[in-house]
């Protein structure tokens, strides 16, 4: 019995990866690309750490990670020329009490609403609301705590807008007592 020749060979994985997720609509799951191409979910990600880190070195592209998944996005520093090229206009501005509750979400999601109004100090309903139908967090679940409270998480479009890659792409959290200051109901403030 022959083996079947690989049509594929002349082309490296980095390269095929990049292929599949320029055509992907969607962020994809790394178990999906092994599968579909015949190999281990470790040759994928050293593949996709590869060609992330070309991407680095000024390329146009970026490699994209988010709860275990992965797609091709432009350079967050091309954003604006990106912006300007499809005629839009960065209008949509976040409100301080939107980007204090996205911040919160990003650092300790998931997280339910009664405990980022905990930290804030004030009801979230409606930031949380907002935030929803932006995009920028979603429902996962509900958390096995009294009366079962959803849990929220950041999007992969949170990291877009963001310029993120990943999460940990988040600055250190540390909020040192000095730095800190109470402004009434609004809780803690960074200086």
């Amino acid at each position: 019995m022959t083996e079947k020749p690989d049509e594929f060979a002349s082309f490296s994985l980095e390269s095929i990866l990049e292929t599949i997720l320029f055509v992907a609509s969607e962020p994809v799951q790394i178990t999906e690309l092994a599968e579909c191409l015949g190999r281990k979910s470790s040759e994928i990600e050293t593949g996709l750490k590869n060609l992330d880190l070309l991407y680095r070195q000024g390329r146009g592209l970026s490699i994209q990670w988010h709860a275990g998944r992965v797609q091709l996005t432009t350079a967050p520093e091309l954003s604006s020329l990106i912006e300007k090229f499809l005629g839009l206009e960065a209008t949509a501005r976040l409100s301080r009490a939107a980007l204090e509750t996205l911040a919160i979400a990003a650092y300790r999601q998931p997280i339910t609403r009664p405990a980022i109004d905990s930290v804030r100090g004030v009801n979230s309903d409606g930031v949380i609301k907002s935030l929803l139908s932006k995009g920028l967090i979603q429902e996962v679940g509900r958390s096995e705590g009294p009366g079962r409270p959803i849990l929220y998480v950041t999007t992969a479009e949170f990291l877009q807008i963001f310029g993120l890659n990943s999460l940990n792409q988040l600055p250190p959290l540390a909020l040192e007592e000095s730095n800190v200051q109470t402004n009434g109901d609004s809780g803690p403030l960074k200086d």
